[in-house]
């Protein structure tokens, strides 16, 4: 019997640097353009992703680089995210819809109805990437003087997921006959009351949408702290994170599935998608060129301030743009918790290369070449056990994703490790993933 290789899963994460928005090619009305957020969907729909991420937070994207740095920021201003989501719901079929949405600036009852009503809206394919939100711009506009603890900050969000999860078990699946003949609109012994009275919330319930067409939409996290870490473990489907090698990532997600086991769950009930930065070429040394021409369209003194607060022993305005990275136990440290990489192939990189890094896709891992190289390191982490697929971002929109789906994804398919049509219905069965029973 032939044993099927196991297969990848996929999520288009059009999230372009804040820095990246002066390439030539770059649409600059990108983040208030529902057309091209439109023919992002549709490209990565193409390409057979599992779902479409969109990124949030409740500010202006300045709290590294300060206000008078803001007018350099391409991504300073977007849409909100579920508003656009639900427009795209209407233009897309197969595609999950995933963003943002902080248990710190919103509140259980209000979130727990706006997924539940994308999710129907789609047809089951949405989605919910929990932050707790860490920005002091965020909290200020939100009546706070200062960030609250992030301890406080996770006993809120560990609640708050509970309460939502909760709440979109308010009804039975099948609690409403609307039977006309008898007047009863739905049967009041399969709707359940919340009462919930916590430590965050009290709140009465039900909620006034019917349960989810996924009984639950996807939650996905990302978080790198050991309370984050927990609480993905605890509540988590999907989980996102950053880290540069095939060991590291494999490392990564045994602690979490040994965190997972100690609350109870099944760990293969967790997904882990690395996030990659895609770079596609007809050859390497085409991507290459790609690669070099976004970076320097990057402008250094901008993007110095934003690697400033995560490197705070260095003068990184001072330094020369070519020069190395000091290679000191203090920088070291600090780049580990950021998810700095400060060597690449034995070689240590420039002021000049990190900085562009995270003006064009932050902290991910830079995938260079051609389609076949691409799907090589897909591959070889999906075999390795590093991963169950990838976050992936591209250098340009829509024509990054155009190029993943006429490139990388007939080759992945090729080699058996990637669907050729969608399977299932919602996201959580094209993700392998089985549906919540009623809590």
């Amino acid at each position: 019997m032939t044993v099927r290789p196991k297969q990848l899963h996929l999520c288009a994460f059009p999230h372009t640097g804040p820095l990246s928005w002066r390439q030539h090619d770059s649409v600059t009305e990108g983040y208030m353009d529902f057309d091209l957020h439109k023919r992002v969907a549709r490209a990565a729909e193409r390409g057979l992703f599992d779902t479409l991420f969109i990124a949030d937070n409740v500010a202006l994207n300045h709290w590294l680089t300060g206000m008078d740095a803001a007018d350099r920021i391409g991504n300073t201003v977007c849409f909100e995210p579920f508003t656009l989501l639900a427009a795209l719901s209407a233009v897309t079929e197969h595609i999950g819809l995933m963003a943002t949405a902080s248990t710190t600036y919103n509140h259980p009852f209000h979130l727990a109805r706006m997924l539940a009503s994308l999710d129907h809206l789609s047809g089951g394919r949405a989605g919910w990437n929990v932050v707790t939100s860490k920005s002091p711009s965020e909290a200020a506009n939100f009546g706070l003087s200062e960030q609250i603890d992030s301890a406080d900050r996770y006993v809120r969000a560990n609640e708050f997921v509970d309460v939502v999860k909760r709440l979109w078990d308010s009804w039975d699946d099948d609690a409403f006959p609307r039977d006309k003949a008898t007047g009863r609109f739905y049967d009041a012994a399969k709707m359940h009351m919340l009462d919930h009275k916590g430590v965050e919330f009290q709140i009465a319930g039900p909620l006034n949408v019917p349960r989810p067409p996924q009984g639950h939409p996807v939650i996905c996290q990302a978080g790198r702290s050991g309370d984050g870490l927990n609480l993905a473990a605890r509540t988590a489907d999907l989980i996102f994170n950053n880290k540069h090698t095939a060991a590291a990532n494999r490392a990564f997600r045994e602690d979490v599935r040994v965190r997972a086991a100690k609350f109870g769950r099944d760990p293969d009930d967790i997904k882990f998608m690395p996030g990659v930065f895609v770079v596609v070429g007809g050859t390497e040394e085409e991507a290459k060129r790609k690669l070099i021409e976004a970076r320097d369209a990057v402008d250094m003194s901008t993007a110095k301030r934003f690697l400033k607060p995560f490197l705070p022993s260095l003068d990184v305005e001072a330094m020369e743009d070519d020069a190395p990275i000091p290679d000191t136990p203090e920088v070291a440290q600090a780049a580990s918790e950021a998810g700095i990489v400060l060597e690449e192939r034995g070689r240590r990189l420039s002021v000049r290369e990190i900085c562009t890094s995270y003006g064009n896709h932050w902290r991910q891992l830079e995938v260079v070449g051609t389609p076949e190289q691409v799907a090589d390191l897909m591959g070889d982490w999906l075999a390795q056990d590093a991963a169950d697929g990838f976050n992936v971002i591209t250098l340009a929109m829509p024509g990054g994703f155009d190029d993943f789906a006429d490139g990388v994804t007939p080759i992945l398919q090729k080699r058996g490790l990637f669907r050729t049509a969608y399977e299932g219905r919602t996201l959580r069965e094209n993700l392998g993933l089985s549906r919540p029973n009623l809590g």
